[in-house]
């Protein structure tokens, strides 16, 4: 049955257009000169963010960063017949090589398992796999994407669906996961706070979002296709600030992103974007992939990051001081409907948020709310012009029909805060 969330808010999504790029095999040259080298020298140093040196040699030259081997070659008869010269090219590691050896040991792989019921197959498990990063080691919290976990979870809460679970894969153990809890969540800016029981966790250093600048180094690091490709790591540069691509709430309120050309995939969602000093700066988020754009990636500024973990572990979820019910009501239900069924016409509910309100004042899925503050309700949108009118803490009385007993009961129902 179709229906709408009277809580529901616009969340950001990954933009899972197909890619059509194609990739490009290198071709292999005999005799590769001086001038193609230093064309995959600067290519090395603009993709990896650092600077390669080079030391070329000829035989009339030799540099500290070279060898040039001239052991004769001889015959059979000890005549000398050639000289063998070595050119040995010398590298030095770029900055991301540390950035990684860094920022790689705090950053998670997310597993979220959950059941889905369909006509054809019944009952079968299906998931999600994503990024996370420590950023608390004593504690053991982890902040990860919303829609990394959000299948797993009861609409608008904290709780998991029955038989679901979310798991953290540690770097150093791949091959072990360990249980989350999920402290909180805020699907409006699409965080989330996790908690695990781990030793010897590493932490990662947050940096300063808004002292970034565009044309700085950036690279990312996560999972781009799952466990499967743990803490892979990519670099490119900030590419702007302050993007908003869409991403605006009920309220009102534009969330801006930073964009990155280095390279963020499907499984990167909840992962690093660290700056050159090994600080993150944020939380790789979204992609554009569609035909015509390349290198569009998204991250949620670190210092937006702080801020909303720090109402998740206050108060387990991100105040909005709107207010809240905590019902969804069918969309079909209708006064005609109503008639057919020899039902009252009104706000037919199809899911109660656990903790909320209406669950708390002991409302049930398939209720039918009639009536509140006195009066009469006829469809899902006359209950919420009531309840939007409230401020959290106002009490509501609200009348209902109970389908199972065909009963009409009543009920005083404190307003919550939206979450």
């Amino acid at each position: 049955m179709d229906y709408f969330d009277m809580n529901r808010r616009h969340t950001s999504s990954d933009f899972d257009f197909p890619d059509d790029r194609i990739g490009r095999g290198r071709r292999q040259r005999k005799g590769v000169g001086l001038v193609t080298v230093i064309i995959i020298a600067l290519l090395t140093s603009i993709v990896g963010g650092g600077v390669t040196y080079l030391a070329m040699t000829s035989l009339n030259q030799v540099t500290a960063e070279s060898t040039l081997d001239t052991t004769p070659a001889s015959s059979q008869n000890g005549n000398t017949t050639e000289v063998v010269t070595k050119y040995e090219i010398q590298k030095i590691d770029s900055p991301v090589v540390a950035i990684a050896d860094k920022v790689s040991p705090s950053v998670v792989g997310i597993v979220s398992t959950y059941s889905i019921t369909d006509f054809f197959f019944g009952n079968r498990q299906s998931g999600s796999e994503g990024s996370g990063i420590i950023i608390d080691a004593e504690n053991g919290y982890v902040v990860t994407n919303n829609h990394v976990i959000e299948s797993s979870m009861n609409t608008k809460s904290n709780d998991l669906l029955a038989g679901a679970r979310i798991e953290v894969i540690l770097p150093r153990e791949p091959d072990k996961r360990y249980a989350a809890t999920v402290v909180g969540r805020d699907s409006e800016t699409d965080l989330a706070l996790l908690k695990i029981d781990a030793p010897n966790l590493v932490a990662a250093e947050l940096g300063d979002s808004d002292d970034l600048k565009v044309g700085e180094l950036a690279v990312a690091i996560g999972n781009p296709g799952g466990s499967d490709f743990l803490s892979s790591v990519t670099a490119g540069v900030i590419s702007g600030l302050d993007r908003n691509i869409g991403w605006k709430s009920e309220e009102g309120n534009v969330y801006t992103l930073i964009q990155t050309d280095a390279a963020i995939n499907p499984g990167n969602s909840g992962g690093a974007l660290v700056n050159s000093r090994g600080q993150v700066v944020g939380i790789n988020t979204v992609k554009i992939t569609a035909s015509g754009y390349e290198g569009l990636g998204f991250a949620i500024p670190i210092n937006r990051v702080k801020e909303i973990t720090n109402s998740l572990l206050k108060d387990g979820y991100v105040s909005r001081n709107r207010p809240w019910l905590g019902v969804s009501i069918s969309t079909q239900y209708n006064e005609q409907v109503a008639t057919q069924f020899k039902l009252p016409a009104g706000a037919y509910i199809v899911e109660v948020t656990a903790d909320s309100p209406a669950k708390l004042a002991g409302l049930k899925v398939n209720d039918i709310i009639t009536k509140a503050d006195g009066k009469e309700i006829k469809t899902g949108n006359e209950l919420i012009e009531i309840v939007n009118k409230k401020s959290p803490g106002d009490v509501i009385s609200i009348e209902y029909y109970r389908t199972e007993t065909k009963e009409t009961m009543q009920v005083d129902v404190i307003i919550g805060d939206e979450r």
